[in-house]
């Protein structure tokens, strides 16, 4: 599945290399801690990127939720959870998110 990298990542990416990687390997060493797997990791961020209302982390972790093996419909379940945490119009700004994504592929 291709994507479009955000301009702005990119350019964090080329002006702080070492600092992008240092975040990207504590990534990959959170994953190994324990026994959940790259599908439920990502609807764990999915869902907490819903619940700080970031639209790039929703967008992200949604696609990488779907490059993990996650159905659309478990990415959506995944946000509709939210309703009783976060309250219907957060939830349903991170639905429209998630079908941003869900609605190209």
């Amino acid at each position: 599945m291709k994507h479009k990298i955000p301009t702005h990542y990119q350019r964090v990416k080329k002006e702080y290399p070492s600092y992008m990687e240092a975040v990207d390997r504590m990534g990959e060493e959170l994953r190994k801690t324990g026994p959940v797997d790259e599908r439920i990791s990502q609807l764990i961020q999915l869902a907490a990127s819903v619940s700080i209302r970031s639209e790039g982390a929703t967008h992200s972790h949604a696609r990488r939720a779907l490059e993990a093996g996650a159905k659309p419909e478990e990415i959506r379940q995944t946000v509709l959870l939210l309703t009783g945490t976060i309250g219907f119009p957060h939830a349903m700004a991170g639905l429209s998110w998630v079908n941003d994504i869900l609605d190209k592929n």
